[in-house]
């Protein structure tokens, strides 16, 4: 059995069940590096437009020749576009944000609608063009290498709320949110088009799923109210994803949001969402045994492996009794990608990342 059937039957798109739980992982740049020179493998970066998605679709080889079912592409900065370096380490990027690395990720430092204030500001304010030459030319290189026998994800993260925070500053979007500032419509009609426009063009490229982004939760609630999420962006998210269903209706689609946000599954199942992604541990509303309880015979789980404490720890026993756990629970009668619940750092050492996809490998589909 291929990774591409193991992942489908482990969605539920093929009949019968795969030979075990597949797996997917992300690596840091350092991981990346590490594993690369482990393996003889010069790793292909994909410099993402949002410089922190980079090493989510990037070295692909690498992850799929340590063991990973999946593959993940994205989009890229246009062709020839290089980011402007400001000053010292910070550069900006097609947005016009201003970007700075940092240990784990790379931040925005400036954004560039901060003093937004009218409708006018958002009509002046020049959008990257999604469908710019060159976007996808590495999707789909990796796509007509890896596709027929890898699952393959189309990555459309920070697509909706996130981008457009990112666009003004939390602090400025949060207030325009509570002050139902007029902008805010317009500014949200352009992120939508852009997301779009990615999604569109990676279903068109062949992917098998299409991963929207949002962190929309803290540890221990939703970061916005569930009702204003369901009034400004579930008919957004619903108009996008009935738009890949007439390019594809068979395509899956994946919502990922980090955080405590339970309240919003039963939204997720509604507007057409396959999968849920990363089911992070440790959160409020986060049980195995609940959710595939109330929400396993209507969508599929992709992620659980806590990457915060336990991954971290090294601790191979308490490790494998984790992943036993998840399978057990999780991947019930199908219905479970395994996954750490985030991008694996430096916190994590190349051999615990090698028993954790060891530990899967050994273990049996429930």
């Amino acid at each position: 059995m291929n990774s591409k059937t193991r992942v489908l039957k482990a969605f539920k798109k093929l009949d019968g069940s795969p030979d075990r739980v597949p797996i997917q992982f992300d690596l840091c740049r350092q991981l990346t590096e590490q594993f690369g020179k482990k393996l003889g493998i010069q790793p292909d970066y994909a410099l993402s437009y949002y410089e922190d998605l980079t090493y989510r679709i990037s070295a692909n080889e690498i992850r799929t020749k340590l063991g990973s079912d999946v593959v993940v592409v994205g989009g890229t900065v246009a062709d020839g576009y290089k980011p402007e370096i400001v000053k010292d380490d910070i550069t900006k990027n097609e947005f016009g944000m201003y970007m700075k690395p940092t240990p784990l990720y790379v931040e925005v430092v400036k954004c560039p609608l901060e003093t937004v204030e009218t409708i006018t500001d958002i009509e002046n304010y020049k959008f990257p063009d999604a469908w710019a030459p060159g976007r996808f030319d590495k999707a789909k290189r990796d796509i007509d290498r890896f596709g027929k026998d890898f699952f393959v994800i189309g990555d459309v993260e920070i697509s909706l709320f996130e981008m457009a925070w990112h666009l003004t500053g939390l602090e400025k979007y949060m207030v325009g949110m509570m002050m139902d500032e007029p902008w805010l419509d317009l500014l949200n009609d352009k992120v939508e088009e852009w997301s779009t426009g990615l999604a569109l063009q990676q279903v068109k490229a062949g992917v098998d799923a299409i991963w929207f982004g949002e962190d929309l939760g803290s540890q221990t609630s939703t970061l916005i109210s569930p009702e204003d999420w369901r009034i400004r962006f579930k008919p957004r998210h619903k108009r996008m994803i009935e738009k890949l269903r007439r390019e594809n209706p068979e395509i899956i689609v994946i919502m990922h949001s980090d955080g405590a946000v339970a309240p919003l599954l039963d939204d997720f199942i509604e507007i057409g969402v396959d999968v849920f992604n990363p089911v992070q541990p440790n959160v409020a509303g986060s049980d195995p045994q609940e959710l595939k309880d109330k929400y396993g015979d209507r969508i599929c789980f992709f992620g659980g492996i806590d990457q915060q404490e336990l991954l971290p720890s090294g601790d191979v026993g308490k490790i494998r009794s984790e992943i036993n756990r998840r399978i057990s629970i999780l991947g019930k009668d199908r219905g479970y990608l395994l996954a750490p619940a985030h991008i694996l750092q430096t916190d994590v050492s190349v051999e615990t990342v090698e028993a954790m996809i060891q530990i899967v490998k050994e273990t049996s589909y429930k």
